[in-house]
């Protein structure tokens, strides 16, 4: 009588990549229309938040936006460039 192993596979989901969505400092964008353009830009983010970010970026020269996949971090870094904001990705590590 032969005796199969079968192979026992991982049943763990994968979870995407995650990437930081970042906010750089500028000389030329108002304050109240960062806070206005992240928050019409990331629905998630309520006004104190997205004070907040503004305020950290333009006292540190970056600020973390959001974490999340690669393709909706891309979606929210062009969102935000197309509106004269400073905004890159990188992955979260």
């Amino acid at each position: 009588m032969a005796v199969e192993t079968l192979e026992k596979r991982s049943t763990a989901p994968k979870h995407a990549p995650r990437y930081k969505v970042l906010l750089h400092n500028d000389d030329f964008n108002a304050m109240e229309y960062v806070v206005q353009t992240l928050v019409e830009t990331v629905s998630s983010l309520t006004i104190p938040q997205a004070v907040n970010i503004m305020m950290e970026a333009h006292t540190n020269g970056v600020a973390l936006v959001i974490t999340c996949e690669q393709e909706h971090a891309e979606f929210y870094c062009e969102r935000l460039k197309n509106r004269g904001l400073t905004s890159t990705i990188e992955p979260d590590e």
